[in-house]
């Protein structure tokens, strides 16, 4: 899908969607538990494929409206599945330590993209139980059981390798540990993860780099509701920045979400900071790339782990900001975007079929006007993303292809 926008501000109240990543914890949690109901639910692409692995496994799936009652999962039952990932890393990543418990043969699929994206960690695991993990082009086959024990991750691949394994450990006969080694990024997505198996009755005691998780737990039933989203919500208050006036409802002002800092690091580009650190936020890097493009450039560090996401954000956003006339710098670990005057774009920007690059580009085409390629890839955590900012006055045409 081609849109095409028009210089225009945005303006009004709007209520942030439903956290994704809240969303997917208590999903499987809610599934794990014998039977849950969790409400405030968006339709993602990645949550649509949390739902159909679930459901593949064996879960209970009722959907009524925006409330999903779910349950009936007994990760221990031997069946052979294959499970649709799609393009959801936090999906792949949290099922497959929980498709271990079985020792049945389990087979994910996914975009080719998804499994170019690291699973080593799993791989170290499976070899050390002596389960078939045998990755395909676009597709992980694994069988085998996965056994309570000592384990050790390096904490700077990434934060949903740790909250698969403390899905499925407590599940265990047997106690483990998890380790964490070298520096700790994004450990504020393991800390929703302890707090959503704390929700769902699973107990998980950290004493510094090591959680310790006593096996022989069971997950209780709950009702709940998913909380706002801060990291969408960002694209949204982001107007702010550039002249909007928007107010953003339904979040949580107590809520362990790491991209909560968002409204600090706005407060302080606003106030013409011009250096961050991005490695405990890296999903915050294209809007915060975005913004300071149209505010006079600023420096970013912790930028490593951009390249594994759903493109390279840091090369995506770089080839993107040239075409309105910034020069972007890319290290390895740091991204310098430099100040400048913003410019109509005068070819198509692409989205590279990354939902928060093509949000980020809709910031800056609301200055300049511009048209967007691949605007679908927002169905990943924001389907109805480009209507919220129509109802703020945003000018849209869009060219369904």
């Amino acid at each position: 899908m081609i849109v095409n926008i028009k210089k225009s501000k945005a303006t009004g109240t709007i209520a942030a969607p439903p956290s994704k990543s809240m969303a997917h914890r208590a999903l499987i949690c809610g599934a794990l538990s014998g039977g849950s109901q969790i409400s405030n639910i968006e339709y993602s692409n990645d949550i649509s494929a949390t739902l159909d692995c679930l459901t593949a496994l064996g879960a209970k799936i009722e959907i009524i409206d925006n409330t999903i009652k779910c349950g009936e999962l007994n990760p221990f039952v031997s069946k052979e599945a294959t499970l649709d990932c799609r393009e959801s890393g936090s999906t792949l990543r949290f099922m497959i330590p929980i498709c271990m418990l079985s020792g049945s043969k389990i087979t994910f699929t996914g975009s080719n993209r998804l499994f170019e994206r690291n699973l080593t960690i799993y791989e170290e695991i499976a070899k050390q139980n002596g389960i078939l993990f045998a990755k395909g082009e676009n597709n992980l086959t694994v069988c085998g059981k996965l056994a309570s024990g000592n384990y050790k991750i390096a904490g700077n691949i990434s934060s949903q390798f740790i909250s698969g394994l403390l899905f499925a450990l407590p599940l265990l006969d047997g106690d483990s540990t998890l380790e964490i080694i070298g520096e700790y990024e994004s450990e504020p997505y393991v800390d929703l993860t302890i707090k959503s198996l704390k929700d769902f009755g699973v107990v998980i005691e950290k004493d510094d780099r090591i959680y310790k998780i006593k096996g022989g737990q069971k997950y209780i039933a709950q009702n709940m509701t998913v909380e706002g989203d801060y990291s969408n919500a960002a694209f949204l208050d982001g107007f702010n920045l550039l002249g909007g006036s928007v107010s953003v409802t339904g979040l949580n002002k107590d809520s362990l979400q790491g991209d909560r800092v968002y409204l600090e690091i706005f407060e302080e580009l606003r106030n013409g900071k011009k250096h961050f650190d991005l490695a405990n936020c890296p999903d915050l890097a294209p809007v915060m790339f975005a913004l300071s493009a149209a505010l006079g450039g600023a420096e970013f560090t912790g930028t490593r782990r951009l390249k594994i996401k759903e493109s390279d954000r840091a090369a995506a956003m770089q080839a993107e900001l040239e075409k309105f006339g910034i020069k972007v710098d890319v290290n390895n670990n740091d991204v310098t975007v430099h100040g400048g005057e913003l410019k109509t774009p005068c070819e198509t920007l692409c989205g590279h079929n990354d939902h928060r690059i093509v949000m980020a580009l809709s910031l800056l085409c609301s200055l300049t006007g511009g048209t967007i390629d691949e605007a679908e890839s927002v169905a990943k955590s924001y389907p109805d993303y480009f209507e919220k900012i129509k109802s703020l006055g945003i000018v849209i045409e869009d060219e369904v292809r």
